[in-house]
């Protein structure tokens, strides 16, 4: 299996594993859209965290294989890295990329579209693409800009020059840098630390704040009321408010949204 889905409690390790690169060819976009399939299926799974064997995450297609492709392959073989890429971005919980060595090409795009992404310094971020006559198919073009902005984005794409872990930090590619040696725990520890609220109300706040990139502010300000509303209405939400005001009580604090007294994981495990 080039790629293999670990449960972890209620985390989903998605593993890519096709030595030595991770090249994303065929194979391995087949076997990552079987994980998907299979984690969609499961509703206990609070987010997911994509991460490259070998010591890289993804160097990017199979320039060999892509050579070979006819008309119609090439046809069917753009639409599924697209088709992919889309679907890890609409998982309905955190997805998390932990990158180290290579994320190039198809490697990087599926590093953007997660929510948040960690590296060490070993990653290597980059789209080649343009000199290799194409350009990015599975998202680069659209989301790198809304990450580093235009004129970063163009210089990255245009060049097809790699970028390393001080600058991508730097630029806001990735959120975080963490020693070698560090990267399942420091992926860990972020996607626990967006696990502890309740499930509906992520799911929403992360459809919600994608729509602010991809339309005008007022139709996501429409998504945003219309996902707020039955969250707000009596239910088995109000369970998670009876369990913020108890804890307050007990700590003798306000329980106002604002007050930044009680931690949202103390406001919400109960």
């Amino acid at each position: 299996m080039t790629v293999s889905v670990r449960y972890e409690h209620e985390l989903a390790w998605v593993w890519l594993d096709r030595p030595p690169f991770n090249l994303f060819d065929s194979a391995q976009q087949l076997g990552a859209d079987m994980a998907l399939c299979e984690l969609r299926e499961r509703p206990d799974v609070r987010a997911v965290l994509f991460i490259g064997a070998n010591g890289h995450f993804s160097a990017g297609g199979d320039v060999a294989e892509m050579g070979t492709l006819t008309a119609a392959q090439a046809a069917e073989y753009a639409a599924r890295i697209s088709r992919l890429t889309r679907e890890v971005a609409a998982l309905p919980v955190p997805v998390i990329a932990a990158v180290e060595g290579y994320a190039l090409g198809g490697g990087l795009e599926l590093a953007l579209a997660a929510d948040v992404r960690v590296c060490t310094p070993t990653a290597r971020f980059g789209l080649p693409e343009i000199p290799l006559g194409l350009i990015p198919g599975a998202g680069g073009t659209q989301r790198l800009p809304r990450l580093v902005g235009l004129s970063r984005a163009k210089d990255i794409l245009f060049s097809g020059r790699q970028v390393d872990a001080t600058e991508a930090e730097r630029i806001g590619l990735v959120d975080e840098v963490v020693p070698e040696g560090t990267l399942v725990d420091a992926a860990r520890a972020r996607a626990l630390r967006y696990t502890a609220g309740p499930p509906d109300a992520l799911a929403a706040a992360k459809r919600a704040t994608d729509a602010a990139h991809e339309g005008p502010l007022d139709h996501g300000l429409d998504l945003e009321l219309a996902l707020f509303t039955p969250l707000l209405t009596p239910g088995a939400r109000t369970v998670h408010f009876r369990s913020f005001q108890k804890r307050g009580q007990r700590a003798g604090t306000s329980t106002g949204t604002g007050t930044g007294l009680l931690s949202v994981g103390d406001s919400v495990r109960e």
